[in-house]
């Protein structure tokens, strides 16, 4: 199993000096933000965006004073979408720690994610970093139509595979392409290669998507949030999309009835995992998952050898490897 500190060696000490600058990028007069932003400080997980966007840019270029800037707005963008997100799943804890929400009610909570995508469009606007406001911009436009896109899909639980890859194309893989488009723009790298890195950080992103989905079928394991909390919110994955157009007529109508239901009863939600894992559900989605894997491979492969690189490939085998 491929570890954080392997993947973050070529760019530690870039992420030692990212921590003050992120930290200031959150500043404010007020103090009730200032305790809040400081709370989101202390829970942050591993910053696995930021760190694509640092091997990104070393990738092709030096790192400067512009992969600062693209770091610290993906990690505003990204961290007012998960508070955001909170707020509209109800949901009271994020990786083990209570969310804003839960802490300081939903009012505040939508006011600290507004904050945060305003300071990150002023520190775009402060440093002159257009394009690098455009490719975030984009993907935070993107990442709010995956979202209602599933709300709108999931109340008929009509989803085909097209439509799942389409949700999280736009969900998590556009942010995660928006990383290595920054990263590599930072640098003063050409249209190609920044399309390029795009694309690879799509492709991660959808692998990154397919592994999570599959945690919902993993009963033993301990992925920082509620086994089969997909099911239980009616979020039609591709496992049970493809369990379900390999099914019959009755087969069918039996499996929504009980994802209609909502009905939470562990025996219930057994059923539906039995069901998935039976019709090859699993064995679709892990094939699934490992051939965009290898799309990202192939193009990350196209670039020249460099520690970066060798980073970016233990990122791609951690993204599908990792247990939580």
């Amino acid at each position: 199993m491929t570890s954080i500190d392997i993947i973050k060696y070529p760019i530690k000490e870039e992420m030692k000096k990212f921590e003050p600058y992120f930290r200031s990028s959150m500043k404010s007069d007020v103090s009730l933000l200032n305790l809040i932003t400081r709370y989101i400080l202390k829970r942050k997980g591993k910053q696995m965006r930021s760190m694509l966007v640092f091997l990104s840019a070393k990738l092709v270029g030096e790192i400067s004073q512009s992969t600062y800037t693209a770091a610290s707005l993906i990690e505003l963008m990204h961290t007012a979408t998960l508070v955001h997100d909170d707020v509209v799943d109800d949901s009271h804890k994020r990786r083990g720690f209570f969310s804003i929400n839960a802490l300081w009610k939903n009012k505040v909570a939508v006011l600290i994610g507004d904050y945060l995508l305003s300071r990150g469009l002023l520190l775009a606007v402060e440093h002159k970093e257009y394009d690098l406001l455009e490719l975030v911009s984009e993907a935070v436009k993107e990442m709010s139509e995956g979202e209602l896109l599933q709300i709108e899909k999931s109340r008929k639980l009509d989803i085909s595979e097209d439509v799942y890859f389409d949700i999280i194309r736009k969900k998590t893989a556009t942010l995660i392409a928006a990383c290595a488009a920054t990263g590599s723009k930072s640098t003063g790298a050409d249209k190609h290669t920044v399309e390029n890195l795009k694309k690879f950080g799509e492709y991660l992103g959808i692998a990154f998507q397919i592994k999570d989905d599959l945690f919902d079928y993993n009963v033993n394991s301990d992925v920082g949030k509620p086994i089969a909390n997909d099911l239980k919110e009616r979020k039609m994955t591709l496992p049970l999309i493809y369990s379900l157009a390999k099914s019959n007529g009755s087969e069918k109508r039996a499996i929504i009835r009980i994802i209609k239901s909502k009905n939470k009863r562990p025996g219930k939600i057994r059923e539906v995992q039995e069901f998935v894992k039976n019709k090859g559900g699993i064995k679709y989605t892990i094939n699934r998952m490992n051939e965009y894997k290898n799309k990202a491979l192939e193009i990350l492969n196209k670039f020249a050898d460099n520690e970066a690189k060798k980073s970016l490939l233990e990122f791609v085998s951690y993204t599908i490897e990792r247990d939580k």
